[in-house]
């Protein structure tokens, strides 16, 4: 319960923060806003509540806590994103446009919700390096923390590409829905949801994401470098998950037949599930 009040009393000190800026959109935009924020956080506690129940644990460890405090940045993040989407137009501008070529840009350019978005967006990243070191050090790495932590980053990146999305265009939301097709991928066929050997170069192309979505939202280069740094991006991120599609079919041509890996699981789970639950635990790419 003391995590819960923690954070939403965070939720509500960044919202507070920020009420200068969302002052100076529409009423729309500020109540979507808050309402995206109180989703998001709200939606995120009652899955978790749901995990730990499962696991039958009663509270998080040290890792989880910043992977929540993650999670916490990620749905004001979501709320500024939602805001400069739905932000009113004067005159046939929106509030905060600037002007690029003499022409007149609306949405998240020149928008006051930029500079904040982008430095909770950093902090967020940022504490992603952190909640696994804490993991690591204190002995408390669990498959929950790991999903948490895998679920928190796909949701960032997923509101990110969003943002981004505003300065560069619409294709740059299939980065942030990668991960979300794999999961619907894995109702049509389940071995798409098995675990794969842990690989380094998957690990940073998945950092990579956030942190060249970032740039592009914090538009601090050339639109053509920006652009092309996104579009390598998302070609790395399609390799990456195409590499793992291919390894784990090769896992599954290797399987035994379904009467003998039902006796086999029966005796003794496979590597890679979560004992107790007979779910296996999901690698990102």
């Amino acid at each position: 319960m003391a995590p819960m009040v923690v954070q939403w009393a965070v939720l509500g000190a960044l919202l507070g923060a920020l009420a200068p800026g969302l002052g100076e959109l529409g009423g729309v935009a500020r109540l979507a806003g808050f309402l995206v924020a109180v989703a998001c956080a709200g939606g995120g506690w009652v899955l978790l509540a749901r995990a730990l129940a499962r696991r039958g644990r009663r509270g998080l460890g040290p890792a989880d806590l910043v992977t929540v405090t993650r999670g916490t940045l990620a749905c004001v993040v979501a709320a500024l994103t939602t805001s400069s989407l739905l932000g009113p137009t004067v005159a046939g501008t929106s509030v905060g446009a600037a002007t690029v070529g003499g022409a007149t840009e609306a949405g998240l350019a020149g928008s006051v919700l930029r500079s904040p978005l982008v430095a909770l967006a950093s902090v967020a990243l940022a504490l992603d390096a952190v909640d696994g070191w804490v993991a690591r050090r204190t002995g408390t790495a669990t498959s929950l923390g790991a999903r948490l932590d895998m679920e928190v980053d796909a949701f960032l990146i997923l509101v990110l590409s969003i943002a981004a999305a505003q300065l560069l265009g619409w294709w740059v939301l299939a980065i942030g829905l990668f991960r979300y097709a794999l999961v619907a991928a894995t109702w049509v066929a389940p071995w798409l949801g098995g675990s794969v050997p842990p690989s380094y170069w998957r690990k940073a192309i998945a950092a990579l994401q956030g942190i060249v979505l970032t740039l592009a939202t914090a538009d601090v280069l050339p639109r053509p470098v920006l652009t092309g740094a996104v579009a390598a991006a998302l070609v790395l991120l399609a390799w990456s998950f195409g590499t793992q599609g291919a390894e784990l079919w090769q896992a599954r041509a290797r399987r035994p037949a379904w009467p003998t890996a039902r006796r086999t699981v029966a005796r003794r789970p496979a590597p890679g599930v979560d004992e107790g639950h007979g779910q296996r635990v999901g690698v990102s790419p």
